[in-house]
């Protein structure tokens, strides 16, 4: 890219489909629709930035009918904008151009115009993971489903490697819930594995300083929004006073106001999904302001293909993330594209040896 350039813009729909019933406290998904954004210039149409546009069904702030719609129109207005080379004036840009209503359009959108301005070999920040030089460790992630389905996840995870397993909880009894962290606990120490657990605000206000206190036995690490977003009271109340660390995730959505919310809640974590808060930009601004507060954080991936969750990775290798970190393993899909990217022992990699499916 010159300091100053134009770029053509267009999409790919694709309705990824998952190999099993993947369960939440939201419901029951069997597929994920996603839109590939390509970015290039209309001379060197050869070479492509991709970004993913996913919004999250129920909980993104740009799942709506008329998200194609918008999409398209907003690739078709911004042909005829004169992109800067910078990194930062880029996202300024985009945040700019992009209303703070569509998320994961900004999210794409980055990721494509960086990709395009390095060379579309989806490098798009951080330099030692695209390279292979540096692993990304990550929860072994837990669906929600009838308690064998659970089990036979955990047992898998265990015998992949993992030594920081992540558990939705919510949807079945709770007994069984702490049946199946008993499991793991009788087996593996704190130190031996960290365990987390994600409730996607499943607990009433009134039960969740209970319920907190069965699940603090087990020497978690965190547990993940324990009541619905939107009541900074009561969760102000239960971080002030909770046994175990709590981590906001779905609070975070849809808030401009990011400090006011940290500094009334005070929250032990915070979750970044850069999909659901508006891209990169918005990550480090959260991360910023978690740090001088001193809030932990990690990021995750929400459900995107290997397009968007190498975008993330890369992200968090950027950023110097040192715990491990929320991201998808890329095998949740019967169609998704294949890719460089690899998990073993708990750890996700860029092999640089393997080639990229392009989206066609």
């Amino acid at each position: 890219m010159s300091n100053s350039s134009k770029i053509t813009f267009d999409y790919l729909k694709r309705i990824l489909i998952f190999k099993f019933d993947a369960g939440t406290s939201r419901g029951v998904l069997k597929t994920k629709e996603v839109f590939w954004i390509k970015a290039f210039h209309s001379d060197c149409p050869e070479i492509v930035g991709w970004g993913e546009a996913a919004p999250l069904v129920k909980l993104s702030l740009d799942d709506r009918e008329d998200f194609e719609e918008i999409l398209r129109k907003t690739l078709k207005e911004l042909t005829e904008v004169s992109w800067k080379d910078d990194e930062v004036s880029i996202f300024k840009q985009l945040e700019i151009l992009i209303p703070f209503d569509f998320p994961s359009i900004r999210f794409a959108l980055e990721t494509a115009i960086l990709d395009l301005k390095n060379g579309g070999k989806k490098k798009i920040l951080g330099n030692d993971f695209h390279a292979g030089k540096k692993a990304i460790s990550i929860n072994g992630l837990i669906w929600m489903g009838e308690k064998e389905f659970m089990l036979e996840q955990i047992r898998e995870k265990l015998a992949q490697g993992f030594d920081c397993i992540k558990m939705k909880i919510g949807a079945i009894d709770f007994q069984q819930e702490l049946d199946l962290l008993d499991y793991i606990r009788t087996r593996f120490s704190k130190d031996q594995i960290t365990l987390r657990v994600d409730a996607n605000g499943a607990f009433s206000r009134e039960d969740a300083p209970s319920k907190l206190q069965q699940l603090a036995k087990y020497d978690l690490h965190s547990i993940e929004q324990p009541i619905a977003a939107g009541n900074w009271g009561s969760m102000k109340e239960l971080c002030a006073a909770t046994p175990l660390p709590i981590a906001l995730d779905e609070e975070l959505i849809g808030v401009k106001n990011k400090a006011e919310l940290l500094d009334e809640i005070q929250p032990q974590h915070i979750i970044l999904k850069p999909t659901l808060l508006g891209g990169i930009l918005e990550t480090k601004e959260w991360i910023e302001l978690a740090e001088a507060r001193k809030i932990g954080w990690w990021m995750t991936s929400a459900l995107e293909s290997n397009i968007g969750l190498n975008a993330i990775a890369q992200l968090a290798d950027s950023l110097n993330a040192t715990i491990p970190q929320g991201l998808g393993t890329g095998k949740l899909y019967q169609n998704n594209l294949e890719s460089p990217l690899e998990i073993e022992l708990g750890e996700i990699h860029y092999n640089p040896r393997i080639n990229w499916e392009l989206p066609s």
